[in-house]
């Protein structure tokens, strides 16, 4: 077989959300910071991303997360998490993907019942504690990046949809949280797009006109997400349908996007201490939270979210480039 690149992957799914857990085959891009290597490679090396999330290799919701050497001297590994939308500075599903195949493949010393795996993002460090049986990850309890939110009850003018008012927080990403009926439709996957459709329309609109920026790193902006919110939610139990640009949705309940949930409730009173929070994704699968500290973002009051989840491996890969292959950076259809 003739390749001009080689690229190893552990493939998971982390409640119905694929990660390519990227293993070898990169190298280590420049950087002191994992910040500064996730800046680096979208100036440089996103052709790589594409190559994998994109058709053929990939699909229209594909995401992965591309294994680095650790920036502290305590971490275990540092890690760029990619999607069909870019560069993400943190991804809740991708890390308990992560933490299942390094414990799956013997990548990190084991400790049976729970192993501790540090781990440096773009978004700062997250401490993994997979719970562990007879050498298998059964599930992973993520400590992720201090969480806030950044105002309550905005509203803006919608095309098509009207005056729509939302949530901004954010839980390593930004997140929109809307309630899906002061839009009018139903929480039903038969509806999803509309709902889709709605979503993109939302985030567009925020970016033109309220753009969120995180207080302590100007390369963390935008809203991507917007996170609906089904009638019969609870401030302790949630469902959520998780539109995502540039038009797909989360198949897992979104763990950054839990950890802005989390932090929201707590913002509006809801959820003091370390009640916990069960949501829901689109697809029917699970995340349970809890604020597991207190501390500040900026002059945001924050939460530091502890998230848990189960993550499965479904395939170990080398991923091949052919040099006559006409996709080199793959497809959108």
């Amino acid at each position: 077989m003739r390749s001009s690149r080689v690229i190893s992957a552990i493939d998971t799914h982390t409640e119905g959300m694929p990660t390519r857990v990227v293993t070898g085959g990169v190298g280590t891009v420049p950087g002191a910071t994992m910040a500064e290597r996730r800046g680096y490679f979208i100036d440089h090396l996103d052709g790589l991303r594409r190559l994998l999330v994109n058709e053929p290799r990939g699909h229209a919701a594909m995401s992965g997360a591309i294994l680095q050497p650790a920036t502290t001297a305590d971490g275990h590994f540092g890690v760029l998490f990619i999607e069909v939308s870019g560069l993400l500075p943190m991804c809740g599903h991708g890390t308990i993907g992560v933490a299942t195949a390094l414990v799956e493949a013997g990548m990190v010393p084991i400790a049976e019942p729970v192993t501790e795996i540090r781990l440096d993002t773009p978004a700062g460090r997250v401490t993994a504690h997979v719970r562990v049986n007879n050498g298998h990850a059964d599930a992973v309890t993520l400590r992720n990046v201090p969480s806030y939110c950044d105002s309550l009850d905005n509203e803006l003018e919608v095309p098509g949809l009207g005056r729509v008012r939302y949530d901004m927080a954010y839980g390593g990403n930004f997140y929109a949280i809307v309630d899906l009926a002061s839009i009018g439709l139903p929480f039903d996957r038969a509806e999803q797009r509309a709902i889709l459709a709605a979503g993109l329309r939302i985030m567009s609109v925020i970016n033109e006109i309220r753009r969120p920026v995180h207080p302590l790193d100007a390369t963390i902006a935008g809203c991507k997400h917007v996170l609906f919110l089904a009638p019969d939610s609870t401030a302790a139990h949630t469902r959520n349908a998780m539109a995502i640009h540039p038009g797909w949705f989360d198949r897992s309940p979104c763990g950054t996007g839990t950890s802005a949930l989390l932090a929201r409730q707590h913002a509006r009173g809801v959820l003091t201490g370390d009640a916990p929070l069960r949501n829901d994704s689109f697809l029917g699968t699970t995340f349970h939270a809890r604020a597991v500290d207190t501390t500040s973002v900026g002059d945001f009051p924050a939460v530091v979210p502890a998230i848990t989840g189960r993550a499965w491996v479904t395939a170990t890969a080398n991923y091949l480039l052919d040099p006559t292959d006409p996709f080199p950076e793959g497809f959108t259809f």
